[in-house]
């Protein structure tokens, strides 16, 4: 019958308030890794955004290119070229670039990205660029990214409204003719797509037939990584040839290997832990000092360490999941918050959550196991 009593309950509910500053250790712990993961999750997302969104298989870029952040240019002629192979459909060249956005009301400029195609094909899977196409073929017309930070502007919002809107773009003032939702990201706060040819009106300096990204289309039924095969040998050496699955993964890669960003966050998470582990590990072990004689009273009754290593790691595990639910509750909350604040994606996906709980566990667990070598003390007759 002893061993239905619920031992491990009753020691953590006995003194409430030292649960309730044990879960609220393990909940800082957890939102604190939940903040880091997110953060670094949306660092992720929101900088493929855009390669996501692309509407080809095979990507060509410079090979001295490292990311969307520092594209180099190269002849459009090279991406022409791939049009020799029979399963390559249509190719479509992107000029992109950096420049200054004077924001219409306050007079302060602020950079944003700006993307120049061919408006006679739609290449962007994104919400508002079909139906705004025809628009940008006019002299100084742009679409503007509804998503961008307020930073620029009203812009939306009077758009919306009908108003006329007009901006000063590198010093060239234009007109924003339809809205489209792509989203701020580490690299930029805000997005403007345009034509070709007003692209090269803005970038002045900017050479015609010199791009930063060459998209192309196959053939139904056509293999993309056979394809791209065919073309690194067939193109030269200058040229970076990927499917849109390695464009995705070449600009994460970019991300959390060749910036202090990625890593800063995944040491946010692993201190997260370690604190987490620290405050479990102080709760169990003044548990066990505190509850010495009765922990010596059992094994004079004929009860093994292996069985009050058990009652540590249940208490253990009460803590990790009681502690995980304020936590995950609290994180929702503080979710919003950055979302609304920096406009980026910072959301809680079910992989996240289900990882800080193994987290939480694990970090529990091992909290328990190193504070129940206190119980190898527990000598009956030295303590009574």
């Amino acid at each position: 019958m002893s061993r239905k009593i619920p031992l491990s309950w009753l020691q953590l509910t006995r003194e409430r308030t030292r649960l309730a500053v044990a879960l609220a250790g393990i909940a800082f712990a957890d939102i604190l890794m939940f903040m880091q993961l997110g953060f670094r999750d949306a660092l992720y997302y929101s900088n493929v955004r855009l390669h996501t969104s692309l509407e080809g298989d095979i990507v060509l870029i410079n090979s001295q290119s490292n990311a969307v952040l520092s594209m180099k240019s190269f002849s459009q002629r090279r991406l022409y070229k791939a049009l020799e192979l029979s399963t390559v459909q249509s190719v479509h060249p992107i000029y992109l670039d950096y420049t200054s956005w004077k924001n219409p009301i306050t007079g302060r400029t602020r950079n944003l990205l700006v993307f120049g195609i061919n408006p006679e094909v739609n290449i962007f899977n994104l919400p508002g660029v079909q139906e705004n196409l025809n628009k940008i073929k006019l002299p100084d017309v742009v679409l503007f990214d509804r998503s961008s930070r307020q930073e620029y502007g009203p812009i939306a919002a009077e758009f919306e409204q009908g108003k006329t809107v007009t901006a000063e773009v590198r010093r060239r003032k234009v007109k924003v003719a339809g809205l489209f939702t792509l989203g701020a990201s580490f690299g930029a706060d805000g997005n403007l797509i345009t034509s070709d040819v007003n692209f090269l009106r803005l970038f002045n300096n900017r050479q015609q037939g010199l791009i930063d990204i060459g998209l192309i289309r196959l053939k139904p039924g056509a293999d993309a990584t056979v394809v791209a095969q065919e073309l690194r040998n067939y193109l030269p050496t200058d040229i970076h040839v990927l499917t849109k699955q390695e464009f995705i993964d070449f600009e994460r890669n970019y991300w959390a290997s060749s910036t202090a960003i990625g890593f800063i966050f995944t040491l946010g998470t692993i201190m997260g832990f370690i604190v987490g582990t620290v405050i479990v590990y102080q709760i169990l072990y003044t548990e066990v000092s505190d509850h010495l004689s009765e922990y010596a009273t059992l094994k004079a009754i004929g009860y093994t360490q292996k069985y009050l290593l058990i009652i540590i790691l249940q208490e253990a595990l009460l803590l990790a999941c009681l502690g995980y639910m304020p936590g995950w509750v609290f994180t929702m909350l503080m979710y919003q918050k950055a979302r609304d604040a920096t406009l980026l994606p910072v959301f809680m996906s079910f992989d996240r959550a289900i990882l800080v709980l193994i987290l939480t566990i694990v970090m529990c667990f091992f909290s328990g196991t190193i504070a129940v070598r206190k119980l190898r003390s527990a000598d009956p007759a030295d303590i009574f």
